[in-house]
């Protein structure tokens, strides 16, 4: 059903459960996964600032590989890494590799902490190309963590 499944991580439990699931559409349809992560964006006028952003990419680079190495054994996958606003990042990730699916994690968070921190999963919800599939904590097998 499914040819091309995007799942972003963000190295937390909840988005491991979410590329657990997805890895398991995967390998049911036999489809690619593109697990991506979004750095946030860093002023390129901060030398310090991009000293630790070099750092912080080199660190995501490292989980990433690590996480589908152990969790995605046998399944067709690319690994990508973005540098913007999560949510656009996962929009335009989507668009570009004409997905069929994205399965991501929701923190579920409502009334204040909602509020001032916003919400990935709900843009994406409401901008992607294709289906969303939210995994919220708790609701599935999860893989090792980083």
């Amino acid at each position: 059903m499914f040819k091309k499944i995007l799942c972003p991580v963000g190295f937390d439990g909840n988005s491991l459960e979410a590329l657990a699931m997805a890895a398991e559409f995967a390998r049911r349809d036999d489809a690619m996964l593109y697990v991506v992560h979004a750095l946030p964006p860093v002023d390129p006028l901060v030398i310090s600032a991009q000293l630790i952003f070099k750092r912080e990419e080199e660190l995501a680079r490292e989980k990433l590989e690590e996480i589908c190495k152990e969790g995605l054994d046998g399944i067709r996958h690319e690994r990508i890494m973005r540098t913007g606003n999560a949510a656009h990042e996962i929009i335009a990730a989507a668009a570009d590799l004409k997905t069929d699916l994205i399965v991501m994690a929701t923190h579920g968070r409502t009334g204040v902490p909602h509020l001032f921190l916003g919400s990935v999963a709900e843009r994406v919800v409401r901008e992607a190309p294709c289906p969303v599939l939210t995994v919220r904590a708790g609701k599935t097998k999860v893989l090792k963590a980083a």
